[in-house]
């Protein structure tokens, strides 16, 4: 199990139930799933650069990545129906700690001029998202045997029924946020 699997069925969940005044254990939110999204536009001149893509989320999530496809044609963007355009993957139950466990403590601080995360990148019904500029920061990468620099945006479902309820469970997994000033 996970350090940060046991450590939330530990103390966290009973931490927010004080904390949130709830009277039963399963109101306490919950990590629900983490969905990790990779764009590749150049995948339309090349199309080695999809499975690079494929390869790098590989090895970032620990499972088999899923390529996405275009849903409708772009003339402006030179893309027809059906041509790859991304790469993503859905993280559920020991492969979604584990994962948060090497976002938390190993990759975002290795993020140049980290200064925390915001706390206003929740959508209103407790999922936080964030994005990454380069998949450097993770240590499964090899630099030497990248092509492309590429970003990704990674999103965090919760149970929570409130942005503040899924900010305190954040908070207690140690998400490096940033203070809101004002």
């Amino acid at each position: 199990m996970s350090n940060l699997r046991n450590s939330y069925e530990q103390k966290i969940r009973n931490n927010l139930k004080t904390k949130l005044n709830y009277k039963n254990i399963m109101q306490v939110p919950r990590l629900k799933k983490v969905v990790i999204n990779m764009g590749v536009g150049e995948a339309v001149k090349d199309s080695k650069k999809i499975q690079a893509a494929l390869q790098d989320m590989m090895l970032i999530s620990g499972q088999k990545a899923l390529q996405t496809t275009a849903k409708k044609s772009e003339a402006g963007f030179k893309i027809r129906e059906g041509m790859p355009v991304g790469v993503k993957v859905t993280l559920r139950k020991t492969r979604m700690y584990e994962f948060l466990d090497r976002l938390i403590n190993i990759a975002l601080p290795r993020v140049r001029d980290f200064r925390g995360l915001s706390e206003k990148s929740f959508d209103g019904r407790g999922n936080y998202s964030l994005g990454i500029k380069e998949q450097l920061v993770f240590p499964e990468i090899d630099y030497d045997k990248i092509d492309t620099v590429r970003g990704m945006d990674i999103t965090i479902e919760t149970s929570a029924t409130t942005n503040s309820e899924a900010l305190e469970l954040l908070r207690e997994f140690n998400m490096p946020f940033t203070k809101l000033r004002g």
